[in-house]
């Protein structure tokens, strides 16, 4: 069975179990009972290996939003894109050169909404191994890999917690090497994690 059937197949069964858990940002739920939330899609590129990888990003520390924080390729939906699915192809495209027609998709998982406002879809692609990957350099100062089993394992996170605006924000993070995964990219990845465990279990 290929990766991305594999992958496919425990996307879909978790969707019929109608899981209750995906989580979002209190302060995201606000802005969009207000009708303010900005749509946006970040693709998670999983690399089909012997031992499969998943493609992170760090941003550079010019940029005016997340300065220096890991991501997933991604940003908000155009008017000229059909859809989060198209945003997030030609997001991954503009920040790593990574060819669209080179990515093999697999589906969307659980929406995120951010507490700055942003209605995020992540959307699951799976991408052969030889693909020469170049970061933009006004947006992207590092690109790298995770192994798969090691990014969506909760048990390689820590949860936090810390006062923000006024309120107490909990996250989790992990760190790979010298990166650190935090935030936003964290708790995308804990909602997959959790529906892929649950189909597991």
């Amino acid at each position: 069975m290929s990766l991305v059937t594999q992958l496919r197949t425990k996307l879909e069964r978790s969707h019929e179990l109608d899981l209750p858990i995906s989580s979002s940002d209190v302060r995201g739920e606000e802005i969009l009972a207000r009708g303010a939330a900005v749509d946006a899609a970040v693709l998670i590129p999983v690399v089909d290996r012997p031992v499969p990888t998943v493609i992170l990003t760090r941003r550079t520390d010019a940029l005016p939003s997340h300065p220096g924080q890991v991501a997933f390729p991604g940003g908000k939906v155009d008017p000229g894109d059909e859809n989060s699915i198209a945003a997030a192809l030609r997001e991954a495209e503009e920040e790593i050169a990574l060819p669209r027609d080179r990515v093999e998709l697999v589906g969307t998982t659980d929406l995120y909404l951010t507490g700055t406002g942003f209605h995020i879809t992540p959307v699951i692609g799976v991408i052969p191994p030889d693909i020469r990957l170049v970061p933009e350099a006004g947006e992207v100062a590092a690109i790298f890999e995770v192994p798969f089993d090691h990014l969506f394992d909760v048990a390689n996170y820590e949860e936090h917690e810390l006062e923000w605006q006024g309120r107490m924000r909990r996250y989790f993070q992990m760190y790979w090497e010298e990166q650190r995964i935090w935030g936003v990219t964290a708790a995308i990845i804990m909602n997959l994690s959790h529906r892929l465990r649950a189909v597991e279990a």
